[in-house]
């Protein structure tokens, strides 16, 4: 994010234009480091975001409604009680620094004063500072007498600026020059390490246009016009910064527009990611659960293995009680099955008879375990198999809609904790994975019930695919009666390959009419097995060829 002196220039142009004469009607602060200032500007009601965060940190106006803590932060009350009502008399930047300042006249029952509103929009070092005549009135972000700093922030002292950079202010033009005369080397490294209020993208900027001629000139001219063609910058899919004058990315009518969509938009991928994180902890810590069980239950069995030798040992002494006497500790008898003699350990305690209904004991005892634990087993590898399921579609999720999904379905299992809610809500149905190619209709389930509805609501005829010997979505091709073109197949393949659990160019994916799909009683969500199946490969980029 260039938020340097060059486009925070052009963004207090913007603001002053835009809030001059305007009321600051309510203060709320819905992040910690985040105010939100809703300001009548005489002819709406507009809302100012003011962001001290490291790495979402500006001043844009916005759009989104985003909810307020109950309890208002100690600094929010500070502004309401200052600076509510208050008529904004401009915005400016604070010489070539990184600093907004908002001039504001505030009205009290008692008197009326002059104060600014201070935005340092410097990365990590960001703040946000209400002062009067020089003096701090608050800040976000204070610092302590404690504190080994030579700038101190908190009521009642005196404002001071960041210290000013050891570097050429572009605003000097005779400075300017002679600085530049020394550029050797890269431009832009040089333009960013010695000239003010330049961030490394602006630099390549400046460097990048220069087509010869007084070199100082073009930079002093470049930096203080006032033309903008503010954009957004993609880099796969994902925003990766915004700027204020480029030619290159998605283009916006002002600074503040793309400001808000870009923080819009990387909040969402945030939020996405950080839902997504959850919903795979839940996952993978259900199936470390359901491993444990499995290993437990194959211990168990482990023990038991030896459950046919004890019924042999109970027959063998059954058959030998003549030969037996208490107090005995061991017998050699022979084996009948194999000719050989067996050494068979005995309680000496017990009479021969009770040494044989010992090892019939433990033998039926062993056996009523293995009964138990081998269904069990059965139900702990499917439960498995579906956590392992539900972790391809959460891992392959690309948009709210599919980790929603997954959400209600974690919920129906008890997985995750329905929320609470005061009043009942009707939730909108999420829809299917929708697609449309050569005339023909692909649907794909998002989640392992939505996998069960799409075969429930689909035809016979209609074509069924699903990656082979891997967990994915189920995709379906509404094919009408009609035969489906092989590009269609392709297709619908390469939406397979894509929200599965392989990985690499091409995905072996079965496909068959949905007639021969069959889901079994009581099976898990998801599950099905299928006949009369063909394979073909499907590419996970389908929908980049």
């Amino acid at each position: 994010m260039p938020q340097d002196a060059f486009t925070l220039r052009l963004v207090a142009r913007e603001l002053n234009a835009a809030l001059v004469g305007g009321k600051i009607n309510r203060i709320v602060q819905p992040d910690r480091e985040e105010l939100s200032l809703l300001i009548y500007t005489g002819k709406r009601t507009v809302k100012l975001i003011l962001n001290a965060n490291a790495s979402a940190c500006g001043a844009y106006f916005c759009e989104d409604d985003r909810e307020s803590p109950k309890t208002a932060p100690a600094f929010c009350m500070l502004l309401r009680k200052y600076v509510q009502g208050a008529d904004i008399l401009g915005v400016e930047l604070a010489g070539f620094e990184r600093i907004l300042r908002f001039r504001l006249l505030c009205h009290s029952e008692f008197q009326t004063a002059e104060r600014f509103l201070i935005a340092e929009i410097m990365g990590k070092y960001s703040n946000l500072i209400l002062t009067e005549n020089g003096v701090i009135l608050g800040a976000l972000k204070t610092t302590t007498l404690d504190e080994n700093t030579k700038r101190m922030i908190f009521a009642g002292v005196p404002y001071s600026p960041p210290a000013a950079q050891d570097k050429t202010d572009p605003s000097d033009l005779p400075a300017l020059r002679a600085l530049l005369q020394t550029c050797t080397g890269d431009r832009a490294d040089f333009l960013f390490r010695h000239v003010r209020g330049l961030a490394p993208v602006t630099a390549q900027a400046i460097a990048d246009g220069y087509r010869g001629g007084d070199f100082a000139q073009y930079v002093h001219d470049f930096i203080f016009s006032d033309d903008i063609s503010p954009r957004i910058v993609e880099r796969d899919g994902a925003v990766v910064d915004f700027v204020a004058r480029g030619s290159e990315g998605i283009p916006f009518a002002t600074l503040s527009e793309a400001q808000s969509e870009f923080y819009r938009r990387k909040r969402a991928g945030k939020n996405f990611d950080g839902q997504k994180r959850k919903l795979l902890s839940v996952l993978q810590n259900a199936k470390k659960k359901q491993e444990k069980q499995l290993l437990q239950n194959l211990e168990k069995q482990l023990s038991c293995r030896d459950a046919e030798e004890n019924r042999r040992k109970g027959e063998l002494l059954t058959a030998n009680l003549y030969a037996l006497s208490r107090g005995m500790r061991a017998c050699e008898l022979e084996n009948w099955e194999t000719g050989e003699r067996e050494k068979i350990a005995l309680d000496p305690r017990l009479s021969p008879a009770e040494n044989a209904q010992a090892y019939y004991k433990k033998y039926r005892k062993q056996k009523r375990t293995v009964e138990v634990l081998l269904p069990r087993e059965r139900e702990t590898r499917d439960e498995i198999l579906y956590l392992e399921s539900l972790i391809a579609l959460t891992d392959s999720a690309a948009e709210e809609h599919d980790l929603a999904s997954i959400g209600e379905e974690l919920r129906s299992v008890g997985l995750l904790e329905a929320p609470k809610e005061k009043k009942k809500v009707v939730k909108a149905e999420i829809p299917f994975r929708t697609y449309e190619t050569e005339g023909m209709r692909i649907l794909a389930g998002r989640n392992n019930l939505q996998n069960d509805a799409l075969l429930r609501q689909s035809a016979p005829d209609d074509i069924w695919l699903h990656a082979q010997r891997y967990h994915s979505c189920h995709v379906v091709i509404k094919s009408n009666g009609m035969p489906v073109p092989e590009k269609v197949l392709s297709f619908a393949a390469g939406v397979c390959a894509l929200y599965s659990d392989a990985h690499g160019e091409k995905v072996p994916v079965d496909y068959c009419p949905l007639k021969y799909v069959k889901k079994p009683p009581h099976s898990k969500a998801g599950f099905v097995i299928y006949s009369n199946f063909k394979t073909t490969l499907g590419d996970p980029n389908f929908m980049k060829n």
